[in-house]
């Protein structure tokens, strides 16, 4: 579990809960004889093992007790893998502007090293500017005042660093055109975005591929999705969808082989990196004359 001590939360739940699982079927213990013995139910090894709920520090000494883990050393690594799990990440201080399907990205993006994403309603968040975010906020069917959207505004800044940290999380976006010709916020706050965009896309840690409009359709046909990389073995690639209410976060390996090859598709079709400045430019001109 190297590198455990700078990821958050989230992925430590992920990787405990994944050691837990391979520990149980060494042990040939069943979820149901597992949740018995913590005094829970079969569904709840099966969130504590996929990482999804937080560790009572009981129950993973009686889970390690029932796999046979007798030894001093594991079982204290373990121990304290599950005290620094139930800490909280930076971005609970935004709990009351973020719904709680949302905390378990906001854990992912801060573990991962690589994102790709593909996107076709808004600039990807990790790119957008202030007032390009602060339009966004604006436009959910959620009645928000103007604090509350400034602090939606200030979580998405916040959420940027993984761009500046060493080492910077990779980020590789496929946008349709469509998303950088809709003025959201207006044409003044649009063509500042675009500019933005322009900027990222020298940054060595950003690839941004863009779909024309005139082109002839792709597989991506399901809407915008993410797939996450991590640095840690322990943590599996995930697919991240979300929908109006809710979120779906898929690691089965034929799920994230599936988005994997459509995002490979995606990449492979569209115009080349090389050419999005020259595309950007061009359409900051187009709302500058």
């Amino acid at each position: 579990m190297a590198g455990q001590g700078v990821v958050g939360p989230t992925a430590l739940r992920m990787m405990l809960g994944s050691h837990l699982r391979r520990l149980r079927e060494r042990a040939g213990v069943s979820r149901t004889d597992a949740g018995w013995a913590i005094r829970a139910s079969e569904s709840k090894i099966s969130r504590l093992e996929l990482g999804r709920v937080g560790f009572k520090e009981r129950d993973v000494e009686d889970l390690l007790s029932l796999y046979g883990v007798s030894e001093a050393r594991e079982r204290d690594r373990l121990l304290e893998l599950a005290r620094e799990a139930n800490n909280r990440g930076w971005w609970h201080r935004y709990g009351d502007v973020t719904p709680d399907w949302f905390d378990a990205y906001l854990g992912l993006e801060a573990a991962a090293e690589l994102i790709r994403t593909y996107e076709i309603q808004f600039v990807p968040g990790l790119l957008q500017t202030a007032e390009y975010a602060r339009a966004v906020a604006r436009l959910t069917g959620v009645s928000r005042g103007d604090e509350e959207i400034e602090r939606v505004v200030a979580l998405r800044t916040r959420r940027q660093r993984v761009l500046d940290r060493e080492p910077p999380l990779k980020l590789w976006a496929v946008v349709e055109e469509a998303v950088l010709h809709r003025p959201i916020g207006g044409a003044d706050v649009l063509r500042r975005q675009l500019n933005a965009l322009r900027d990222a896309v020298h940054r060595p840690n950003v690839t941004l591929q863009i779909i024309p409009i005139g082109g002839p359709g792709h597989a991506a046909t399901g809407g915008a999705f993410s797939l996450l990389r991590f640095p840690q073995r322990d943590l599996p690639d995930i697919v991240y969808l979300e929908h109006l209410t809710s979120a779906l976060y898929l690691d089965k390996r034929d799920d994230v082989e599936t988005y994997t090859h459509a995002l490979d598709l995606l990449a492979s079709t569209s115009p080349p990196p090389q050419q999005t400045d020259a595309h950007l430019a061009a359409l900051v001109d187009r709302l500058t004359h």
